[in-house]
């Protein structure tokens, strides 16, 4: 089966393939449901909506339901043909992920970009477009309600959905739960012996078989109980199931008993590192994450989680991660609560989210490298110079890497700081600076839809803190986005409301770019006296600033819209002022083009004879200016005036030097055409 590209909380898996045993029936069962004639469950007749089959595998955290629905989906591959797609809905600590992400994450995976700042509902429907007429699988992990798993569901039927939860989702039609117990003996004890090979199960084969059923044939107990094992090689099987038997009643089930038998033979530093992990973001954790948190070497902190995997208590990913099992987070969670003081936690998680700003800083510099490897400029080689030398990456290709492979972790940061309250400035920098590396390594248009949720992020510490210069900030970036997407209502409110906060900042940027991004707006939304308005708004405040450059630009924004409200007197009178702004400004690029839409109003106001003279002019200017598509149009505009005014002979001229100057430019169909 080819698995589809997909986000990195996506492609993540619980355990090794190795690690699968047993299960038989189970995914016999779960293979004969695919063929199953559907049933509506409210009526009792057979189904008709053409929805594609979900398939439920519930059972506990710990109880192996991933490793049964990732072996499921190898066992299926031959009738999928076009792949695999994976997403997680619940992240380890518990909390449910918003299901908007996990729709655009498969979305990516299918290789579909999404619009920033798009509903829950357009992602759906877009997913399920994306779908139709394909054979592919999407496998669901940890569901928390039906309603997560609704908005994933393809419309065709040759899909497959294959979901994993801890119990039954009511409310999607059809669904049978292939429910999860614990493994049988056989299979337990096939569990224990991958762990720690088959001498000491063979020398006493029914000590293993105790020590299965003291852990309930639960994998997650095993793979603890396997691991601990494995680093102890004199230990006896027997020894260990009686130690479990004999623990006081008060500890648990087996996985309590399991988890304890591992964590109490642990040093003390390394009890403190695993009590710390459940705050690492979205429970994906790195020598980085774990260094900061420990406030120990990275060194020490990888080799601490290399045990850790070891010993089951982590899970080892891909790129240097590790995810921290579901079924332990509340375990740890509450040694943490337990044994840690409030003040030592909040500590550890500032150092944390201290260091990923660095991390991000150095992945920001990386981008700026040239195309031969190399730093670009003495001013990011000091940058550099100023960055540990564990905090760098080797080249610009590692530190995007890293920057994809940690990007959930890298939001989650984000959001779980701006939710914390008490980290605001260092949220407001961690945010500032994911915003930075996303910009430089994607480019804004590829990163806008991670943008827009930081902005919204960026937005509720300014509200929370009434840091107004800020929040008119954030708002302008998000109406920016919505507009680009084509919301233009949802960017003329938030604009409106950037110049509430622009003036409450009493920051005249703010409310500059606000009142022009207000008239941009209602003239998107073809409403030319409202756009006239604040377009003329602005450009009174950078009147009275002597903002130059800003007078020209409005100066000609304003000549737009009366051009095509039809109002051409004004019109000509906003191109002739923004004409000598650009003169004054030296910017002779500018002038060539203010005047060339000066002789196309001049033409549409029927003055053919001031636009052939406009024309020549800037000609002339964009000659000077080397700007040969503008030179081209304007030769192909005097060539159509000349031909109204009766002079064919002349508009060949002028076409003739059009096509040498356009040569084989792949856009000169269209000057060519015509240049209104």
């Amino acid at each position: 089966m080819r698995e589809l590209r997909s986000q990195s909380e996506g492609r993540e898996r619980s355990g090794s393939v190795t690690d699968f045993v047993g299960r038989r029936r189970e995914l016999k069962e779960l293979r004969e449901d695919i063929a199953r004639t559907g049933l509506d469950t409210l009526s009792g007749r057979k189904a008709k909506a053409p929805r594609a089959r979900v398939l439920l595998v519930a059972g506990r955290p710990g109880s192996g339901r991933t490793a049964l629905a990732e072996a499921f989906v190898r066992e299926i591959a031959d009738q999928y043909p076009d792949g695999l797609l994976r997403t997680r809905l619940t992240a380890p600590g518990g909390e449910t992920l918003a299901t908007e992400r996990a729709v655009r994450g498969l979305l990516e995976g299918l290789g579909q970009a999404t619009p920033p700042g798009a509903g829950e509902d357009e992602l759906s429907s877009a997913l399920r477009t994306a779908l139709d007429g394909r054979r592919v699988v999407i496998l669901v992990d940890d569901a928390a309600d039906p309603h997560q798993v609704d908005a994933l569901l393809p419309d065709t039927p040759e899909c497959l959905v294959v979901v994993t939860a801890e119990g039954p989702l009511t409310g999607i039609p059809d669904v049978r739960p292939c429910t999860l117990g614990g493994l049988d003996t056989p299979a337990a004890v096939e569990m224990l012996a991958q762990r720690i090979g088959d001498t000491r199960v063979t020398a006493d084969p029914r000590a293993a078989e105790t020590l299965a059923e003291e852990c309930g044939g639960q994998p997650a107990a095993l793979a603890l109980v396997g691991g601990w094992l494995a680093a102890h090689p004199k230990a006896s099987v027997a020894d260990v199931a009686k130690q479990l038997h004999d623990m006081p009643a008060g500890v648990g089930g087996p996985l309590h008993r399991g988890f304890r038998l591992v964590y109490e033979s642990l040093p003390q530093p390394a009890q403190r590192t695993l009590r710390l992990l459940p705050l690492a973001p979205a429970g994906i954790v790195d020598s980085h994450t774990a260094s900061a948190l420990a406030g120990c070497s990275v060194a020490a902190a990888q080799s601490t989680l290399d045990d850790f995997a070891g010993l089951g208590l982590l899970h080892p990913a891909h790129n240097g991660l590790f995810l921290l099992p579901g079924c332990l987070a509340p375990l740890l969670q509450a040694l943490l609560e337990a044994k840690e003081r409030p003040a030592e936690v909040q500590l550890a998680r500032a150092r944390m989210l201290e260091r990923t700003v660095r991390l991000l800083h150095s992945c920001r510099a990386m981008a700026e490298t040239d195309e031969g490897g190399g730093v670009g400029g003495d001013g990011l080689r000091e940058k550099l110079d100023g960055v540990p030398r564990a905090l760098r990456f080797p080249d610009r290709r590692a530190a995007a890497t890293w920057l994809d492979t940690r990007l959930p972790a890298l939001s989650s940061a984000a959001a779980l700081a701006v939710a914390d309250g008490e980290l605001d400035t260092l949220a407001r920098r961690l945010i500032a600076a994911l915003v930075r590396a996303l910009a430089e390594h994607r480019g804004t248009a590829e990163a806008a839809p991670e943008l827009y949720g930081l902005h919204r992020l960026v937005l509720d510490v300014a509200e929370r803190r009434a840091l107004h210069r800020e929040q008119a900030a954030a708002l302008l970036n998000l109406a920016d986005l919505d507009a680009e997407t084509g919301r233009t209502q949802e960017a003329l409110d938030r604009y409106r409301a950037a110049l509430d906060a622009g003036r409450a900042a009493n920051d005249p940027y703010a409310t500059g770019r606000a009142m022009e991004s207000v008239g941009g707006a209602y003239q998107e939304l073809a409403d030319w006296h409202r756009a006239s308005d604040w377009f003329g708004r602005a450009l009174a405040q950078a009147l009275a600033r002597g903002e130059r450059a800003d007078e020209a630009r409005l100066y000609g924004r304003l000549g737009n819209v009366h051009t095509y409200a039809g109002r051409y007197g004004d019109a000509l009178r906003s191109w002739r002022a923004a004409a000598g702004g650009y003169r004054r400004l030296a910017d002779v690029p500018g002038q060539a083009k203010a005047l060339s839409e000066m002789a196309r109003v001049q033409e549409y106001a029927g003055r053919p004879e001031e636009s052939l003279h406009t024309c020549r002019e800037a000609v002339e200017l964009a000659r000077r200016a080397g700007d040969q598509r503008l030179q081209a149009a304007l030769q192909v505009r005097l060539a159509d005036t000349l031909d109204r005014l009766g002079d064919p002979a002349a508009a060949r001229l002028h076409r003739s030097a059009a096509d040498r100057l356009l040569g084989d430019d792949p856009a000169a169909c269209e000057i060519r055409s015509g240049s209104d």
